[in-house]
């Protein structure tokens, strides 16, 4: 049996590597990657290696006067912006926010690993089985520790879907995908929002800054991010393993009522912004997984880079006690003492110079 994976927004499953600012030009409306083997072996025929070694000492970015020519002729690849509105915010940005995270990559191009899909189905079926009871117990627990364990949840996890060796998960296999082309991958411009208190239970809109708190609630003085993603409508296919479809159909149902939770917490938080092309967008994608519920063969699931700690969980009932108990163990313990709605920033991916969508959400078919 084969998966089919297409992405409904923007999605990056990232390598671990990001391009330095050095190591890519922007020329003719794309990131031009350096093929610096290339380069060096060209310009060690000639007296301007040591000028190049020079500047990639002590530059943040290459003189495009100086090195332009490179960009032209000796670029690896060439990823589009998603939109030349975005190419202005780039020029403007500080040189620490121009480090792009890529795509996974194999030999032959672009592809997701099975790893990541699975991960993201194990996310579903836990959620489907934790109950304010496993929280609390859960709570108790670390609460008797001396200190955090450095993966407090697992025992939690292992409790409802078996230790290793037995666990529900090795039901299932999930293969690389087959890579795919560079055509679908684009960069995109990504901003961080957040919430401000207005008072009475109201909120406005926000956009962080690394700079500060000054400007937050202007966008044009927020902090840009670029992320090389895979585009909406983007096709993966890989190999697809399973002992019984009912299984299957059981773990795409839970994965399917994980994928509505999160997007009605995600259109909460829209509608307490005032982001209303983002809410527009959750609307549909909220549509596109009651549709796939109906299905044992598809599901909706958020997946990759940039879905924040919500992406990433199974209990999503973040005014939930027991669960907030456990995040006043951790570095989260200051953003749950402000009172305000608990995440209250999202990574928000730019289209049109607009903020239009959140990261990671594909539909996962086994055809």
């Amino acid at each position: 049996m084969r998966y089919r994976l297409t992405c409904l927004t923007p999605t990056l499953i990232g390598d671990g590597q990001k391009l330095s600012p050095i190591d890519y030009m922007v020329w003719k409306d794309h990131v031009n990657v350096l093929d610096q083997r290339r380069i060096f072996k060209l310009l060690s025929k000639g007296p301007r290696l040591d000028g190049y070694l020079a500047q990639l000492k002590k530059a943040d970015r290459l003189d495009f006067a100086s090195w332009g020519g490179f960009a032209q002729n000796f670029a690896g690849r060439r990823i589009p912006f998603e939109n030349l509105s975005a190419i202005p915010h780039w020029e403007k940005a500080q040189p620490e926010n121009l480090f792009i995270p890529t795509f996974a990559v194999s030999p032959a191009g672009p592809y997701i690993p099975g790893t990541a899909i699975k991960g993201a189905l194990r996310t579903g079926a836990v959620s489907d089985r934790w109950t304010e009871g496993s929280m609390r117990d859960l709570s108790d627990r670390l609460s008797s520790e001396e200190r955090l364990p450095r993966h407090p949840a697992l025992r939690a996890e292992e409790a409802v879907l078996g230790g290793a060796g037995v666990s529900r998960m090795r039901r299932f296999a999930a293969g690389d995908s087959a890579a795919v082309t560079h055509a679908g991958m684009k960069v995109f411009l990504l901003r961080v929002s957040t919430l401000i208190p207005k008072g009475g239970g109201k909120y406005e809109l926000g956009w962080k800054s690394s700079r500060g708190s000054l400007n937050d609630h202007k966008v044009h003085d927020s902090t840009p991010y670029f992320a090389e993603m895979a585009s909406c409508g983007t096709l993966f296919e890989g190999f697809w393993r399973e002992k019984t479809p009912s299984d299957r159909s059981k773990l795409f149902q839970a994965s399917n009522r994980h994928a509505i939770k999160l997007l009605a917490h995600h259109k909460t938080y829209a509608e307490l912004a005032g982001l209303s092309h983002l809410h527009a967008t959750l609307v549909e994608l909220e549509k596109k997984a009651q549709n796939a519920a109906e299905s044992p063969n598809s599901c909706v699931l958020s997946i990759g880079w940039g879905g924040g700690l919500l992406g990433k969980s199974a209990f999503l009932d973040t005014k939930d006690e027991s669960y907030r108990k456990i995040l006043r163990q951790t570095p989260y313990d200051r953003a749950i003492q402000t009172g305000l709605p608990f995440p209250k920033t999202r990574r928000v991916i730019f289209q049109g110079n607009q903020p239009a969508s959140l990261p990671g959400f594909v539909l996962l078919e086994v055809i």
